[in-house]
């Protein structure tokens, strides 16, 4: 049996000895390796396996302890990982305790920027450019960036300030969508190579500046110059967007060929007079047939069967709430000519993907652009259209001040769905949507919802949809409980529901924590003889204030649970409104929720258990006041 390269690999300088034949077998067994551990554990399976070799040929040119690399999003960092000295730990990837499905700059001092949202490497690397000059050191910095990422505008933003300042900065985009034929990249090699070398850099300037030099006539003639190479150069290549924001354009180069990658990211590094941008065109899925054939599909996946590449038979059957939302926005569509579905990038992610099937004239992906298609959504409800945005919890963050300043400023009804709401699991603490009732809720004109259920989302979303007001609602990445779909139904504004009647304590259950209390109170009643009273606000903004009121002076024990941040959550709403009406006084009370940290990866259940928010923890948090009175 041949002996493994990869498990002889303790430090990345090694690599630098590896011999194009031996890196051709180690991008083999990387492959081998990260399916093995992925089909298990779940992660970002297409992206890694697109830039094996590029990760390879970038450890192999640079030194990742002194050279800064950086990962954009981070989807594609597991090679990485196993290259610089977490091989041994790789199978606990996304693991609770183990190692992030993202580089982390506390897992390892090869991570040297913590990434999880798309399109901000090329700002951190140009930062880190900065202070690199500003303190006389001579390392390299690279941002790797995918052409996804580069739609969003901070991306062009950083791309605008790096040639502004001309600070030496490599750029590697990782293209594994544009189309280019052999032939066409054959001759962009060459046209790059010619374009880019420093020699012919420096013949060029010598050129322009002999030129500019002739009396009455120069100035005009190096312009004609230049534009005669940017249109002979823009013919050929992709590059002139590039070249316009004062990088210097290498590429496209193959991103599986080991050799030609050294080869140019060697160029790359040559380049001293200002930043470089190093066009590699990758497949994504590469090596895994599956994955190249459905990389979308294979982006993101659970356990699935590594001979296959089918999923692992889920013990639940029960809809996911974002399949049962994607349903429903088809079912009121079908009525309702004026509605629009926008998503952010994730079609397949927040179910928009069957809205886009039945009316794709409707439908609009704006890129990786959240704040574009938030106040493109102000945009269309402005001229009499109900924009619904589909959006991740944690990417609805970008948007604050457009959600501020373009929706809610101009009272213009956009919907919100808010998808992975409250703790989602494996890919922790970048995704996890802890923040959004917080963020939100104090925005003056927004309305905020929280289904307990999947048959309560449902008839949230016609309540949004009928509001002609902004509105947001929020709910749990997975499946739902199994309840029976109901007809849809509107619900009235700023009413509650007793979803289980008792007595001395209330217990305040917000979104998907209702059906744990519930369970709870079961609980409960066996150990202590009595039912505690569980209220389902349904309304985060306008609360039930009339409900509360009376809930508050029907009991002594007060109770609140929530799947998100308590610092400005639900609970704090709340007890603002009961502090301001005077109505605390005597009660005992106790917060349930996600406190002031930030929450590691894990899977859902070993995260709400680790904060303290399952249903055996809420059972004992009301068996504690008892508990506390028989001490006094």
């Amino acid at each position: 049996m041949a002996s493994s390269l990869l498990d002889s690999i303790e430090h990345p300088r090694q690599l630098k000895g590896f011999s194009r034949e031996e890196l051709v077998q180690l991008a083999g067994e990387i492959r081998q390796r990260i399916v093995d551990v992925v089909s298990h554990n779940g992660g970002h399976l297409a992206p890694s396996l697109g830039v094996v070799e590029l990760t390879l040929a970038m450890l192999s040119v640079f030194d990742p302890e002194q050279d800064c690399l950086i990962w954009d999003v981070g989807h594609q960092c597991y090679a990485y990982k196993l290259l610089t000295g977490r091989r041994e730990r790789f199978a606990s990837l996304r693991t609770l305790g183990g190692l992030s499905g993202f580089p982390r700059r506390d897992e390892s001092p090869f991570d040297h920027f913590g990434v999880g949202h798309s399109s901000t490497s090329i700002s951190a690397a140009l930062g880190m450019a900065m202070a690199r000059d500003l303190k006389g050191e001579k390392h390299h910095v690279l941002a790797v960036i995918g052409d996804g990422a580069l739609t969003a505008g901070e991306a062009f933003e950083g791309l605008n300030l790096a040639g502004h300042m001309a600070r030496r900065l490599i750029v590697v985009l990782n293209d594994n969508e544009m189309s280019i034929s052999s032939n066409v990249g054959a001759l962009s090699l060459v046209l790059s190579r010619t374009f880019s070398s420093q020699w012919v850099r420096k013949s060029r300037q010598e050129v322009l500046r002999f030129l500019r030099s002739i009396p009455h006539i120069g100035e005009k003639l190096a312009l004609y110059a230049q534009r005669g190479e940017w249109s002979f150069k823009s013919f050929f290549t992709p590059g002139m967007l590039f070249e316009a924001l004062h990088f210097s354009y290498i590429g496209p180069v193959d991103g599986h060929d080991i050799a030609s990658l050294q080869k140019h990211l060697q160029m790359a590094a040559s380049v001293e007079d200002g930043p470089v941008l190093l066009h590699v065109r990758t497949i994504k899925g590469k090596g895994y047939a599956p994955a190249e054939s459905n990389p979308t599909k294979y982006h993101g996946v659970g356990s699935f069967l590594p001979e296959t590449g089918l999923p692992v038979a889920s013990k639940k059957h029960f809809p996911s709430f974002t399949k049962v939302f994607g349903e429903t926005l088809v079912e009121l569509a079908r009525q309702d000519p004026s509605i629009v579905a926008i998503t952010a990038a994730m079609p397949e992610g927040t179910g928009t993907s069957a809205f886009r099937e039945h009316f794709p004239e409707r439908f609009v992906d704006t890129g990786i652009c959240e704040q574009h298609a938030v106040t493109f959504a102000a945009g269309l409800a402005a001229r009499g259209f109900k924009p619904v945005v589909a959006i991740y919890s944690t990417f609805l963050q970008r948007s604050y001040d457009q959600v501020v300043h373009d929706v809610c400023l101009q009272h213009l009804p956009v919907t919100f769905c808010i998808d992975r709401a409250g703790l989602v699991g494996e890919d922790g603490a970048t995704h996890h949507g802890m923040f959004d009732i917080a963020y939100l809720r104090h925005i003056p004109g927004m309305h905020l919802l929280a289904p307990r259920d999947e048959n309560m989302l449902r008839h949230c979303l016609v309540t949004a949809l009928g509001l002609q007001a902004p509105c947001a609602l929020r709910y749990p990445r997975g499946v739902g409980f199994g309840v029976e779909l109901e007809p849809l139904r509107s619900l009235a504004l700023a009413r509650g529901e007793i979803v289980l009647a008792g007595e001395r304590v209330a217990i305040f259950a917000c979104g998907n924590r209702v059906h744990p209390a519930m369970e709870a109170a079961m609980f409960v009643r066996q150990k202590l003889g009595f039912t505690p009273i569980v209220f389902d606000p349904i309304w985060i903004k306008p609360l039930p204030c009339e409900q509360i009121r009376e809930l508050v002076q029907s009991v002594d024990c007060l109770l609140f649970v929530e799947d998100g941040v308590l610092a400005g959550g639900f609970s704090s709403a709340v007890l603002e409104m009961l502090a301001d009406e005077g109505l605390l006084a005597g009660k005992a009370l106790r917060r349930l929720g996600i406190p002031d940290t930030f929450v590691e990866h894990g899977t859902q259940l070993e995260l709400r258990e680790m904060v303290g928010i399952r249903g055996h923890a809420i059972a004992q948090a009301v068996m504690d006041f008892f508990e506390r009175k028989a001490e006094v």
